[in-house]
């Protein structure tokens, strides 16, 4: 596992401009409110999941995205998909619950996991994620962030993500 040592030292080696933020804890989604008010560019929220062939899946949406969970597979050519479990997440990715992020993909085999990033944040000037913990936020364009996960040795989907409508 290579942690946000690894991720720093790789961002530096590659000349990679960021933004980082430190904050306090923070566990859900509506709990970074605050903290997000203070940092500029996209939220986001990050579902790990599982699906019933085995196969894990890491996607990040918008952080105010309310998935839509039966259409999802289709849109990312999955089997149907379920929310994976925390010891899986720490094998895996070596990060618990609070902090997902795609750049945990640092740490995960090539193969092992499929990370999906949503189309409108790879589009994106700055995507704001962890970086492997719950306590700080870094920003980076979303092409970046694809940029990293295949020099990890991943090949990431970009994908329309299917939404529920509010209601």
């Amino acid at each position: 596992m290579r942690g946000e040592a690894g991720l720093l030292t790789d961002l530096d080696a590659l000349g990679i401009p960021f933004a980082a933020y430190e904050h306090v804890a923070v566990f859900t989604v509506a709990e970074s409110d605050e903290v997000n008010a203070a940092i500029p560019g996209a939220h986001t929220k990050n579902l790990f999941l599982k699906d019933n062939g085995g196969a894990y899946w890491l996607v990040t949406v918008p952080g105010e995205a309310r998935v839509d969970l039966k259409a999802l597979p289709a849109a990312i050519d999955s089997k149907r998909v379920s929310f994976g479990k925390a010891d899986d997440m720490e094998r895996l990715l070596g990060i618990a619950p609070g902090s997902v992020t795609p750049l945990a993909a640092i740490n995960a085999a090539p193969g092992s996991i499929t990370v999906v990033l949503d189309e409108g944040l790879a589009r994106a000037g700055t995507v704001n994620v962890h970086p492997l913990r719950n306590t700080a936020t870094l920003g980076l364009p979303g092409a970046t962030i694809l940029d990293l996960l295949r020099h990890w040795g991943h090949q990431p989907v970009v994908a329309p993500i299917p939404v529920q409508e509010a209601a």
